[in-house]
Parts: C-alpha cells; structure tokens; sequence
C-alpha cells in the first residue's frame, strides 16, 4: 500500500487535470511550470503509473490518470469539509473574511460599506474578488457571495436581504445631441452599451418586446464598470442601479413608457460557517447594509 502522499503533488494533479497545461495550472495556482512538472513526475514514479499524455496543445488524461483523478477530487472535497467544518467552530471574530460581489457593486457600493464594517471591526481582515463569474464557495474560493440572482448551490445557505432598482441614463451631451427616447421602440435610432458575450440584456429587450441581437449595441463589453464609464463618456444610453446612476453629475436619468425591472440581493455562504461568528458578523453586517441600497 502507498503511504505518504505529498498532498501538494495530489493539488498538483487536479490543476493540471482541469487546466489542460503545466503553465496553465501554474497560472491558476500561483506555481512555477518546472515545479509543476516535478510534482506530477513524483506522483507518477510514487504510483507506478502514467497520468498523462501528450496532446497537440498540452497534456491529456491518461485512462488511469481519468481513473485516479476522482479519486483526487474526492479527496479534495474531503481536505475542504475538513476545513470548513474547523471554520465554522472558530469561536474568534478576528480573521480574514473572503466575499465575492460584482464588479458594480464592488466599484460603487460595497468601499463605504467595508470602510464601515472595517471601522466596527478592525480585527478582521476583507480580501473582496471583484467579479461577475459564480465563485465556488464550496472550494473556499468565497466566504461569502453577494449576488443578483439566488445561487443553486448544494451546502449553502442563503438569504434575500433586499432589491435594486435598474435605470436607463446616458449623458448630458449624448443628450443633447441625440435626444431621449420615450418608448422602447425609440431604442433602434439610439447608440445603446451592451454586454458582449452575456446575453443578459438581450433576453430583457426580448422579454420588455424589442427583440434586437448583438448588433444593436454599437458598444460592447461584459465588464459593468467599463459600461458605465462608457455612458459618462456620452457614447450612447446605458444601464445602471438607480441609486449609482443619480449619484453621477454626468449623466441624466431616461425614463421610458417600459418598467424597468429589480433586481434582487441574496447574500450567500457555506452552511458549514454558520456558526462562525466572524463569518456570521460580516454576513449580518452586509445583509443590513444593502437593506437601504
């Protein structure tokens, strides 16, 4: 029976089994390719086996190395309840927190809420990823999620602490030399920012009964903030929280014979840091923060 593993080479295993290329698991691991190389060496003279081959662009499972890589997750899985679990019995408040929000809300609204939060609690640490993909609070890469929608995932709990309004605004010059739409079918004649591969904005047009493709944008970029500060610039007509959007002096509010929708704010992390009290402090924190926003 083999013994012993060395746990870095099994993390070792699992990186370069998603990513595809030793420089790739580097990237995502913060490695070095030729140590990455060396760990997946000694794993496989400690096995006796061959964990990968060769492909065109980097290396490809070998049928035990599909086999055995399972096996690795499951383990994985097994490290991270491990610690989770420890977490959640954690009786002190001081400590780093992870939260994950997006990057609207992590430009415009969560700075004076941790500045807040920083201020009631000084012993805790906030490291904040700044991004619009769905992060795995299962694989500790969040602590906490703040979301527009209400994540699906197993072993969560989650809690609805409130709903953002949406608005239409563009700037002061865009309008005056293009005018303000009145209805939704006015939209066709305006420049209007959009998402680029996100088809968010289409399936609302769709859903409001303007049915365009991506096309209609004459701008377009998946990153919110780079939107918004496309509608200040005077580009065309964009989309943003109302509250955000009254706040800039640049654009002006346009209001439409179409509702615009609200969209909701769900806080969320893993049940196992329930009874964190950091965890639990900064959840009830945010969750009465954002009821006013």
């Amino acid at each position: 029976m083999i013994r012993d593993f060395d746990w870095s080479h099994l993390q070792t295993f699992l990186s370069v089994a998603e990513h595809g290329t030793l420089s790739g698991a580097a990237r995502a691991t913060g490695g070095s390719q030729p140590t990455m190389g060396r760990h997946i060496a000694a794993l496989e003279d400690q096995l006796g086996v061959r964990l990968f081959d060769r492909a065109p662009h980097g290396l490809a499972l070998t049928p035990t190395g599909a086999d055995l890589v399972e096996h690795a997750r499951a383990m994985a899985t097994a490290a991270n309840q491990l610690s989770l679990t420890a977490s959640g019995r954690s009786e002190r408040i001081g400590g780093t927190i992870r939260i994950t929000a997006s990057e609207i809300m992590s430009t415009y609204t969560l700075p004076a809420i941790l500045t807040a939060l920083h201020r009631a609690e000084p012993e805790i640490e906030v490291e904040l990823v700044s991004s619009d993909r769905s992060e795995n609070l299962l694989q500790r890469e969040a602590d906490i999620a703040i979301r527009m929608y209400r994540p699906t995932q197993a072993d969560v709990f989650t809690k609805k602490v409130g709903d953002l309004q949406l608005a239409m605004f563009a700037a002061h010059d865009y309008i005056a030399r293009r005018g303000a739409p009145t209805t939704l079918e006015e939209f066709r004649s305006h420049d209007v920012i959009g998402y680029d591969r996100s088809e968010v904005m289409l399936r609302g047009f769709a859903e409001a009964g303007l049915h365009v493709d991506r096309h209609f944008f004459g701008f377009r970029c998946d990153s919110q903030v780079v939107g918004w500060q496309m509608v200040i610039a005077g580009f065309g007509i964009g989309f943003n929280q109302l509250e955000i959007g009254l706040a800039e002096p640049a654009v002006q509010r346009i209001v439409t014979d179409t509702p615009m929708p609200a969209l909701p704010i769900w806080l969320t992390a893993h049940s196992e840091l329930k009874t964190s009290r950091r965890v639990r402090r900064v959840f009830d924190f945010l969750a009465e923060a954002l009821k006013t926003h």
